[in-house]
């Protein structure tokens, strides 16, 4: 059966998602798909949007008038599929959910429980912990502060934040002094050694787990990953199904970070429930999520087995960029 009408896919906040992009418009071509990508973001120099068909301005996030704005743009190009890609707008678009499903519009997000879990570092850990997974240990700052060293390595961050930005290792109570002075909602917790791994795992539209792919992280910049493999470690994946299995109404692509230590330990330390920087990757390896949410859309079978994907694949990163004509945008 195919589908009845155009299968238009909006990409929010796309910015510089050009891979991913790229890469659900080989799926429509490969498929011979009648529809068309959209992007939105605040500029009109998104690199992303000059990779889809169309690219809509749209005000900021934290903008009274966003939600209608992506109504409206929903309604106009008929869009079946709505796709957010960036955290600070996760909260705000799973709690007015149903208003996109009361317009035909299926937003690939999770219940907003899980995003305000996953939103606040310090109610993941919590999450981690009474859940019985094994996440780094957490301690009071101010407690801390009152030794006069650190007996090991620990980790500060703040309780909000991605890519990375306002981590730090720390070795001397100095600068877990001036780092907790410095950083907005400061979290303090061990410093963990091991493998760093991103999982990502992917959910039908009912939220029932699809597959489980590691990637080791080898190298990253800016707190995206690289340089990185496909890993088949069969305790990261089974648990990682735990976990977002946990979750409260997860459902789309679910990107967890965790350590594997020496003694094969696995430590969570983050949950992003949307495609993460290095999902390329996982789509290369053959657990193609974009040819899966497609099909789907389109009332097709799906052609192939999400769970057959290549092992230690590498993905190895490198700068591009889009050349366009200022004066024909």
């Amino acid at each position: 059966m195919t589908q009845n009408k155009n299968l238009n896919i909006l990409f929010t906040s796309a910015g510089r998602r050009v891979e991913l992009i790229k890469h659900f418009k080989e799926i429509y071509e490969e498929l011979r798909i009648d529809g068309m990508l959209f992007t939105t973001d605040v500029k009109s120099n998104s690199p992303a949007g000059f990779i889809s068909d169309k690219h809509i301005l749209v005000p900021r996030v934290d903008s009274k008038d966003y939600i209608s704005k992506l109504l409206e743009v929903c309604k106009e190009h008929q869009i079946s599929l709505l796709i957010p890609l960036i955290d600070t707008e996760l909260v705000l678009l799973s709690t007015y959910k149903k208003s996109f499903e009361d317009i035909g519009v299926k937003v690939l997000i999770s219940d907003v429980r899980t995003h305000e879990i996953c939103n606040d570092k310090g109610l993941t850990a919590q999450f981690f912990a009474s859940k019985g997974f094994g996440t780094p240990k957490s301690y009071n700052i101010n407690k801390e502060l009152k030794n006069e060293n650190i007996d090991n390595r620990l980790l500060i961050k703040p309780a909000k934040g991605s890519s990375s930005i306002g981590v730090h290792i720390l070795t001397t109570i100095d600068e877990l002094k001036f780092y907790s002075e410095n950083i907005e909602e400061p979290i303090l917790q061990e410093f963990i050694e091991g493998d760093e791994y991103t999982i990502d795992i992917f959910t039908d539209f009912e939220g029932n787990i699809l597959t489980a792919v590691p990637r080791l992280r080898i190298e990253t910049r800016a707190g995206e990953v690289s340089k990185g493999k496909t890993v088949k470690n069969p305790l990261l994946i089974q648990k990682a199904k735990e976990l977002v299995s946990a979750l409260p109404g997860a459902m789309g692509c679910i990107t967890v970070q965790c350590f594997l230590t020496k003694d094969n330990e696995v430590k969570f330390i983050e949950i992003n429930p949307r495609f993460g920087g290095g999902v390329p990757l996982s789509l290369a390896a053959g657990a193609d999520y974009a040819k899966y949410l497609i099909e789907s859309l389109a009332n097709r079978v799906i052609s192939f087995d999400i769970n057959d994907w290549e092992n230690n694949l590498l993905m190895l990163r490198y700068d591009a960029a889009v050349f366009v004509n200022e004066d024909k945008q």
